[in-house]
């Protein structure tokens, strides 16, 4: 398919120059399954978070990203290409939730930034209950990824990303307590979303442990 052979492309370009530029050190990458459906749940600090995960993630990652990314006339023709679909922040996207339940019916690795948002001090923000949603509906495994370092390699408002190390650490598969065909309630969504922050909270304590303070 065109689009797979884009992402390739794409992917064999950005790891060439990002990983050396960063200096990225990814660890734990051989927990992502080689095969099936995964949601890829992943902290978010900058706009370079999907490029970097997307290189070192050795699978096509269909990210969930904002709409407003979809406007601008080049990059809205080009995200679909690269198996990106858009959601509306801050209200119950249906036709999102549906590209994202579809994609993992057909085993493919969904990536979405459960915050909802970009952290501004890389500090984990509150985990909102539509990643523990898509898991429960689908079954598919919950795979924690804690990035850090991007948040000042390209902070908000920036036109030029800083040569700053970054670091890139997964976590343990979190399966759903529940069947597909069981309702997917609000404890159920709660405790999932619970346990998906904790992971995530101490994946970045590593990380930050590692790097030390002001680490660049």
């Amino acid at each position: 398919m065109a689009g797979d052979l884009l992402y390739r492309s794409a992917r064999w370009v950005l790891r060439a120059v990002l990983v050396r530029y960063f200096r990225v050190r990814a660890y734990g990458i051989d927990r992502i399954p080689a095969s099936g459906p995964v949601l890829l749940a992943i902290n978010h600090l900058s706009m370079l978070d999907p490029l970097l995960i997307g290189v070192v993630v050795p699978r096509p990652v269909h990210f969930m990203a904002k709409e407003e990314l979809f406007r601008y006339p080049v990059l809205g023709q080009l995200l679909p290409k690269v198996h990106a679909f858009p959601v509306r922040r801050g209200e119950a996207d249906r036709e999102a939730i549906h590209q994202a339940l579809r994609r993992l019916q057909e085993g493919q690795v969904v990536g979405v930034f459960p915050e909802g948002t970009r952290s501004q001090d890389g500090r984990l923000l509150e985990i909102q209950g539509g990643t523990a949603l898509l898991a429960l509906k689908s079954g598919a495994p919950i795979l924690p990824i804690a990035i850090t370092g991007t948040e000042r390699a390209m902070p908000r408002g920036a036109y030029w990303p800083r040569r700053v190390r970054v670091e890139i650490r997964v976590g343990k598969l979190i399966y759903p307590e529940t069947s597909p065909c069981q309702h997917a309630g609000r404890d159920r969504i709660h405790s999932t979303s619970r346990r998906l922050a904790e992971e995530l909270g101490a994946l970045l304590e590593q990380a930050h442990v590692a790097l030390g303070p002001g680490s660049g």
